[in-house]
């Protein structure tokens, strides 16, 4: 007999309404977003109250859900607005909103019927903590990104409430997001949306006199990005509620190749776990998309000198990412792609849509806006059309040829 596995959420980050888009597209379940107000994404792009209307409205025809991040810590002049905006959030059929301070929780309950998610912020590493929360109204737990696997279970087998957990995306130095450096260095507050992102500067090291130690290269204490590839059928069978992919600020192209893969996953073994295997390829198509290094940090392990960057740190610029479809012709089998970086006439490339085998082609004709025929696409954003074979489809993505480094 099959063992029967109850599919977790894919939960996906969306910066706007066309990452939103793209993410539903590709495979999420659920989004989180920002709103207008007390997020911690305050340096981007965030959703008025209209767009978030539109977003739960789009989502909810798809049988999906919109969480809006409300995760600042409060000062006091705030609590003024605050029941008003709970409000306007709950006019815009927001499926739940996400909390860190207890003042949030408190106004929640008192003037809404919202649903509650505890922010990572809280930093829930233990089941008297879980149960507390869940006595306060909270529906879900969105686990301290320094959790492990034993913590997940202890928690999940004592405390009926549901689990999420981060399984992508970028970390942070200080305790789940608590830092204070910025507000030190840079006079932006992490705890209200102002990261300057510290971690990843580059500082000089000092002895204990004061003087400055050579070293081969500037000393950083950035964190490698979080990866949970291969942990996926673990969690599953655990019981987790929702697996979260970090990244409001990253690109649609990211959001569509991230979501994919761990869509694929999860339906992999939750289809099959008897004859589920692990696809190396998988871990490489995510190690391109992103300009760090990624591991596995504090799930199954403590962490040590590899989790972390000291010395040696490089982040290169991604260049995969060649091109967006726009459109497509049955007829004459031209697509229509908007540039994104350079390619040129007899590139090995690939497409990649949402339930769609990538499709990997040489290009042997460009032709431009004019019709002419070029060798070389080095515009940004230039528009074009290329001869691909299969059908595709607008907002499916064009990238370079990933070799298997596994085969």
């Amino acid at each position: 007999m099959n063992k029967v596995i109850k599919k977790p959420e894919l939960l996906a980050p969306a910066g706007d309404l066309d990452r939103l888009k793209i993410a539903f597209m590709y495979g999420a379940d659920a989004v989180y977003i920002g709103g207008p107000m007390f997020g911690l994404r305050a340096n981007t792009t965030n959703f008025t109250i209209d767009e978030i209307k539109e977003a739960t409205k789009f989502a909810h025809k798809l049988g999906k859900k919109v969480y809006v991040t409300v995760n600042i810590i409060l000062h006091n002049q705030e609590l003024e607005i605050l029941e008003s905006y709970l409000k306007e959030l709950e006019g815009a059929n927001v499926d739940a909103i996400i909390v860190s301070d207890p003042a949030v929780l408190d106004a929640a309950r008192k003037y809404t019927k919202l649903e509650i998610h505890l922010s990572t912020q809280q930093s829930t590493l233990n089941k008297e903590a879980a149960e507390f929360w869940k006595e306060q109204g909270v529906t879900r737990l969105v686990m301290a990104r320094e959790t492990s696997y034993e913590d997940l279970r202890d928690i999940k087998n004592n405390v009926d409430i549901e689990l999420e957990t981060f399984i992508h995306g970028a970390m942070c130095a200080g305790v789940s997001g608590r830092c204070v450096l910025s507000n030190f260095l840079t006079n932006r507050d992490a705890n209200r949306g102002g990261c300057s992102q510290v971690c990843r500067f580059t500082f000089d090291l000092v002895d204990i006199n004061n003087e400055k130690v050579t070293a081969e290269r500037e000393f950083t204490f950035c964190t490698k990005d979080l990866i949970m590839l291969k942990h996926i059928p673990k969690l599953i069978d655990l019981g987790i509620a929702a697996l979260k992919i970090e990244g409001r600020m990253r690109s649609a192209y990211y959001i569509a190749t991230v979501v994919s893969i761990y869509r694929k996953i999860i339906d992999e073994y939750c289809n099959n776990p008897q004859k589920y295997q692990y696809n190396e390829k998988y871990e490489q198509i995510l190690s391109r998309c992103a300009n760090r290094e990624s591991i596995d940090q504090f799930l199954v392990t403590d962490c040590n000198k590899d989790y972390q960057y000291y010395v040696g740190r490089q982040e290169t610029s991604n260049q995969d990412f060649l091109g967006v479809v726009l459109d497509y012709d049955k007829k004459t089998k031209l697509a229509t792609i908007q540039q994104r970086n350079y390619f040129e006439k007899g590139d090995e490339v690939e497409i990649f849509g949402p339930n769609h085998e990538e499709i990997s082609l040489t290009i042997d004709e460009i032709i431009d806006e004019e019709g002419n025929l070029i060798d070389v696409v080095r515009h940004p954003l230039q528009i074009v059309k290329i001869k691909v074979n299969k059908e595709i489809k607008a907002n499916y993505f064009m990238r370079k040829k990933l070799r298997n480094i596994f085969e």
